[in-house]
């Protein structure tokens, strides 16, 4: 997947290019002569008004964006319908500062439209507005409307409704049922005053001043304080994302874990990086849950212990390799093979046609050795410039860090960026043709993508054979708050043809040798319970081991109040028959604010 501040910055600049072009007009009946907030928000997601002049439209100011490309206020009406369908409140658009303070008693005329965040071609709902507006202060000091109670008891347990077939599978012209379906409940509330209490921080302080709270402390809830995401039926509801329309200065630097304690209120607001968000206008006080970053335990004489790491976008101007030294050597007590993820050329995104990324890796192990880890040797081949996804220019590629002094790497010649790695029979054993060597790489699954590095290591004269991946990322998914319920995954289509080729290769490596000990691993981007997850595994060629840990304890990533699996170590029958494996996912980057990548390492100890 890429790093998520990559792909925010891209989608900013996409929202950037498309303001002027997400609004969404639609046919609307003739307004009445009397229009209120709620008749605006009206009972589905896309307002009956939309596209429609209203006038004089009252309410109270209840939050002001005065930064950003979407300035305006938020009002609400305090004299509500009877309908729990219709929201209250609604954002007016003003384009530049507005000229309002929370309190003001204002009338409203503008037109009404429905908004996309991101672009119609995201999926994403619409955000109902009124634009072009002309605003009457009517007075001032007026109290605000209560905020409505988001908590355990107000959110429902089921996430969404099915999507009309008809319209594509979109949810956006279903009435609203706010006491059945969570997203309904949210829309239900748009643009409203509304508050949370005393919540649990799911997903950590990001470098754009957010964070992800639950409402409902005891769902999927991990032993560390985050919420996991275990199916695709079994959506965590209590999610909501926050931000502030304070200074960014004040804002806190959580952990997963951490507690905004007291009331957190203001309007609740929709965008592309994550649905429903209350923007705040009162922030909880944050309280430390003093989460620490894990370590594994360093493996015996007899042990082999292999590891996977996305180290997020490395190149030599980058000022984590110290860091990352002490997470290998530290965290993960020096592993006897790691493969690395996100390893960028020697001059990173710059785009002049460098694609070697020698100077990258052995400032890695320089900065290893530094921080008392043992002298890696290493093993890669380099990507056709531009080829393989990724930063642009910046070639991101798998390595091999190995410890020469307790694992040997079996050379063999041949192996390069464009030439297909197979399987010979030598006495009665598998060998690699080349080693290190790419799984076909002409094979149009690997188009823009990672193609695998596959290698033989020796460990106490056993033959281990160790695939690096870095499959197709989640990028262009619809998001879980998209209007099309359930969402699209239009990224699987790639991923499961290289989950094909990738098993059609281990499969190929198993008829030749049975017992072969074989391990696939990295950056899978996609769940342990995912269809990619299923193909890679096959007939029972390959088994995800981080299935070996309790439920409450499988991810690797965190993302939107989801603590996730994206990294998987998978091994083959003679691997986990062998009944001595032991897996561990150890979490130092995902539930933290301070953060050095997005992903967790993962770490397999086995006998061979």
């Amino acid at each position: 997947m890429p790093s998520k501040r990559t792909a925010r910055i891209g989608a900013l600049t996409v929202a950037a290019v498309c303001s002027t072009v997400s609004a969404v007009v639609l046919t609307t009946p003739a307004q009445a002569d009397t229009v209120h907030i709620h008749d605006i928000q009206g009972t589905t997601r896309t307002s009956p008004l939309a596209g429609t002049k209203v006038t004089d439209v009252p309410g109270i100011v209840t939050g002001v964006r005065t930064y950003g490309s979407s300035k305006g206020f938020w009002y609400q009406d305090p004299t509500p319908d009877a309908d729990p369908a219709t929201s209250e409140g609604v954002f007016v658009f003003t384009s530049s500062a507005p000229k309002v303070a929370v309190g003001d008693s204002v009338t409203v005329t503008g037109t009404v439209s429905e908004y996309v965040p991101g672009g119609v071609s995201t999926g994403n709902q619409a955000v109902t507005e009124v634009t072009k507006p002309t605003v009457t202060v009517v007075s001032s000091g007026n109290p605000v409307p209560a905020a409505t109670v988001v908590d355990a008891r107000s959110v429902p347990d089921d996430y969404a409704p099915a999507g009309d077939t008809a319209a594509g599978g979109s949810v956006n012209a279903l009435t609203l049922e706010p006491a059945k379906y969570a997203l309904d409940y949210y829309e239900s509330l748009e643009g409203m005053n509304v508050q949370v209490a005393d919540t649990r921080v799911v997903t950590a302080t990001d470098p754009y001043t957010e964070l992800w709270v639950t409402v409902k402390p005891h769902e999927n809830a991990t032993r560390r304080g985050g919420t996991v995401y275990g199916s695709y039926t079994s959506q965590n509801t209590g999610r909501i994302q926050i931000q502030s329309l304070g200074a960014t200065a004040d804002f806190p630097a959580a952990n997963v874990g951490d507690k905004l304690t007291g009331v957190t209120a203001g309007p609740l607001d929709y965008n592309q990086f994550g649905g429903y968000t209350l923007v705040a206008n009162q922030l909880g006080t944050l309280q430390k849950g003093g989460l620490e970053r894990e370590t594994t335990r360093k493996q015996s004489r007899g042990e082999l212990a292999v590891a996977t790491y996305n180290v997020e976008n490395l190149d030599p101007a980058d000022a984590t390799f110290a860091a990352h030294a002490s997470a290998i050597v530290n965290n993960l007590n020096s592993p006897d093979i790691v493969s690395l993820e996100e390893i960028q050329d020697n001059n990173g995104p710059t785009d002049d046609g460098t694609v070697a990324a020698d100077q990258t890796v052995n400032k890695l192990i320089d900065a290893i050795v530094a921080a008392g880890g043992p002298k890696y040797d290493w093993r890669s081949i380099d990507p056709v410039n531009d080829q393989d996804g990724g930063e642009p220019g910046g070639n991101i590629r798998q390595v091999f860090l190995f410890n020469p002094e307790r694992v040997s790497f079996t050379d063999r010649a041949g192996g390069d960026s464009t030439t297909a790695v197979g399987v010979t029979k030598v006495h009665g054993k598998a060998q690699l043709t080349a080693s290190p060597g790419r799984i076909d790489p002409a094979n149009t699954a690997w188009k823009s993508s990672r193609k695998p590095l596959a290698g033989e290591f020796v460990f106490r004269g056993h033959t281990v054979f160790v695939i690096a991946n870095h499959l197709n990322s989640k990028g262009g998914d619809q998001g879980l708050t998209s209007q099309y319920q359930p969402p699209t995954r239009s990224s699987e289509v790639q991923r499961h043809t290289q989950a094909t080729a990738v098993n059609a290769f281990v499969t190929e490596v198993l008829k030749t040798q049975k017992n072969a000990d074989v391990i696939a691993l990295g950056d899978m981007n996609d769940f342990e319970f995912s269809e990619t997850a299923q193909i890679l595994e096959g007939d029972g060629e390959l088994w995800s081991a981080i299935k070996s840990l309790p439920k409450s304890q499988r991810y690797t990533y965190d993302y939107q109040g989801n603590a996730q699996v994206l990294d998987q170590i998978l091994v083959s029958p003679s691997i986990r028959r062998g009944c001595d494996l032991e897996y561990d996912s150890v979490h130092i980057n995902s539930e933290f604010s301070d953060q050095i990548s997005d992903h967790d390492p993962q770490v397999l100890r086995f006998r061979p």
